[in-house]
């Protein structure tokens, strides 16, 4: 197997604003794995305050020691494969992702399937929450009604900015905007205090907003915070970066820390270990919700995938790849208003770098 990687900068239709980070370009390093005149593909994207991950030390992992496990293998050795590039290196999870997704590509490719048929799905549809990046009132308003008219009906509203009469007018102008029909959910990124996650969503509730979730409301270390607010609020709670792996995902169901997760391929290593946090909260009774950062159609799609053959028990939050204003790779997924399309054979389908 030949393994080739593409560094890539695609720009973004409209600057993503979190409370973490403005984001106007989506870069990511792709994987191209190659063997047997086809190619499977990963990609690894950099957010820094989220993974800590660089390109550059995404790019190093991958041509270092992930391509070194991997040798002396060929295409059918799947399984040990797959073993040997989570063993190969401690953390780099977005190098990891990038490897076994594109481990999972070639051999959906090698038996003529999709890589949700390789899961063991026939679906060819997933619907995905789009985000409205933070903002004040009327900006935030104004972008929930586009989107709405774009066909989305589960908005994902950025809060935590360290104002939470400010985040609590936001929220309460994009419910009276869009009316009562569309889910709302909120992500704080782990900008919020326990005491303040409180306050804000009791707010909301008596407010009657019906907000669907509430994400990682406090610092990803705080899980006696969020067990805290878990216990005073009504609105379920999302735990994100909270979790990486199954290590992380067992600490907060032992805490109760949580309703929910949401499991990401750049956090946790790839479609293997995604699999087995989706099963392990299924089997505590968490709810889950497979996200992505801000990645292009190839990690979109493997995620979108994943969800096809594992389903969530909420909306997942798909969106990167249609932020994007021009595609990054030829081929793949491709979005009709909160439907994702997946292609029905050939893995990914994802067919090289735009000319």
């Amino acid at each position: 197997m030949k393994l080739t990687t593409h560094l890539v900068s695609a720009p973004l239709h409209t600057p993503f604003v979190t409370a973490l980070r403005t984001a106007t370009h989506a870069d990511s390093l792709l994987v191209e794995l190659s063997a047997d005149g086809l190619s499977g593909w990963g990609e690894a994207p950099q957010v820094w305050k989220v993974t800590g991950e660089s390109l550059a030390g995404a790019q190093a992992c991958v041509e270092g020691p992930l391509a070194a496990a991997l040798n002396g293998l060929g295409p059918d050795d799947l399984t040990e494969a797959l073993r040997r590039v989570q063993d190969a290196a401690v953390g780099n999870f977005g190098a990891k992702a990038a490897v076994d997704v594109a481990l999972h590509d070639l051999a959906a490719r090698r038996t003529g399937q999709s890589l949700q048929g390789f899961l063991g799905s026939s679906v060819t549809t997933v619907r995905t929450d789009v985000t409205l990046s933070a903002g004040n009132a009327d900006s935030l308003a104004t972008a929930a009604q586009a989107r709405i008219a774009d066909g989305f009906d589960v908005l994902k509203i950025k809060v935590g900015t360290g104002d939470g009469l400010a985040d609590f007018e936001r929220v309460q102008r994009v419910r009276t905007t869009v009316g009562p029909e569309p889910r709302i959910r909120l992500d704080a990124n782990q900008g919020w205090t326990a005491r303040d996650a409180v306050r804000a969503i009791r707010a909301m509730e008596d407010a009657g907003l019906d907000i669907e979730l509430v994400e990682q409301p406090v610092p990803a270390a705080d899980l006696d915070g969020m067990a805290w607010i878990v216990d005073r609020v009504s609105t379920p709670i999302l735990a994100d970066e909270s979790v990486f792996g199954v290590r992380d995902l067992v600490a907060v169901i032992r805490h109760r820390a949580a309703d929910l997760v949401n499991v990401k391929l750049a956090k946790c290593g790839g479609l293997g270990p995604a699999r087995t946090l989706l099963e392990l909260a299924r089997a505590h009774g968490l709810g889950t919700v497979v996200g992505s950062m801000m990645e292009g159609p190839v990690g979109v799609g493997a995620a979108a995938a994943l969800v096809a053959a594992y389903p969530t028990t909420a909306v997942s939050d798909l969106d990167a790849a249609w932020w994007l204003a021009e595609p990054s790779v030829t081929g793949g997924i491709s979005y009709d208003g909160a439907d994702i399309r997946l292609p029905s054979a050939n893995g990914l389908d994802v067919t090289g770098l735009p000319v």
